[in-house]
């Protein structure tokens, strides 16, 4: 809470709810940051996203929503708005497009309230911008430009950083003998749908070829895509291990930054692993990596160039799923090992 005697310019920002638009929107708060170093930045995010919040150095707070995804919640976020009033802050930004997201910032009587148009929000915002598809044709350019002027050009888009813990770090290296062996981190699951999700039988058969080669490999995910890893470390042997829901948030950022490559589905996890400094392998099927890269100069993109894509569908419209069967094992295997021998 600040000082109400001496008026610190202050930004609270109505975030995203979904793990990678959390991560993508560090390059907003690193664009804000830029233009006004002393503006402090508050999140009003769900509880999930405090550990990456708290990993990002430009937010000094993040103001909790006890709601879950999707719920309306009105009288919580009426009585979160009201409680925010005394921090006087000078702008908000609502980065999702939804009504219910314009509520808090109203509330809290702030005198500036930004996003994009969308869902009948007149009055709760007051500086209401026209989402132009073709010029923000990423999902980071619409984060960025919501804390630029109307008309202001676009610069290139900051990549997201998350800090890392020393300590937390080191301690999963040794779990892992990350000091002995190149670790390689797989993410096969997608929220978004199965119209993401690389077959599991060819992350089975990456991982049987990594670990042969002398490289360890982990399987991040959650608790639900513990199955899954099971599958893979199954046909992988005794250098993989299954850590799908056994790790929090905050330890998958660690152990992300000990890898030497992560590959992965276009995923929340695929930007976090971005923002932790590893190398990114990312496989693309109904989505496009034209729209959502993983923001980082280190990475390696697997897709195909297929009339049906991108088609931007959880599942397949056609049954068939060859943007993604049609990226061989071998495929991303040869280009793993590029990476890791360039490494050595």
């Amino acid at each position: 809470m600040r000082d109400n005697d001496e008026h610190t310019a202050a930004t609270l920002i109505v975030g995203p709810a979904w793990v990678g638009d959390m991560v993508m929107a560090q390059a907003l708060f690193k664009l804000l940051r830029r233009q006004a170093p002393a503006t402090a930045i508050d999140v009003v995010a769900p509880a999930w996203s405090e550990p990456l919040l708290a990993r990002m150095p430009e937010v000094r707070s993040t103001v909790m929503l006890p709601l879950g995804h999707g719920q309306f919640g009105f009288a919580a976020r009426y009585s979160i708005g009201r409680g925010l009033r005394n921090r006087h802050y000078d702008h908000a930004i609502i980065m999702p497009r939804s009504l219910k997201s314009a509520f808090v910032p109203f509330f809290a009587g702030i005198p500036r309230r930004t996003g994009f148009r969308g869902e009948m929000r007149y009055g709760l915002l007051n500086d209401i911008r026209e989402l132009d598809k073709a010029r923000l044709d990423q999902t980071v350019k619409r984060f960025i430009a919501l804390g630029l002027p109307a008309d202001a050009e676009l610069p290139v888009p900051p990549d997201p950083a998350l800090q890392i813990d020393i300590a937390n770090r080191d301690r999963f290296r040794e779990r892992l003998g990350a000091d002995d062996v190149p670790l390689v981190a797989l993410m096969p699951g997608a929220a978004y749908g199965p119209a993401k999700c690389w077959p599991i039988e060819y992350f089975g058969e990456l991982a049987s070829s990594l670990t042969a080669a002398g490289a360890r490999v982990v399987v991040l995910g959650s608790q639900p895509e513990h199955p899954v890893g099971e599958q893979i470390c199954a046909r992988a042997g005794a250098g993989a291990l299954n850590w799908c829901g056994s790790t929090r948030l905050e330890d998958t950022v660690d152990i992300l930054s000990i890898a030497r490559v992560a590959v992965t589905n276009d995923s929340g996890l695929m930007h976090v692993a971005a923002a932790a400094g590893t190398h990114v392998a990312a496989v693309y099927g109904s989505s496009s990596a034209a729209f959502t890269p993983p923001l980082t100069a280190a990475k390696t993109i697997f897709d195909r160039d297929l009339a049906c894509r991108p088609c931007f569908q959880r599942e397949c419209p056609l049954g068939h799923l060859d943007c993604l069967r049609g990226i061989t094992p071998e495929r991303v295997r040869d280009g793993v090992r590029a990476v890791l021998d360039a490494g050595r």
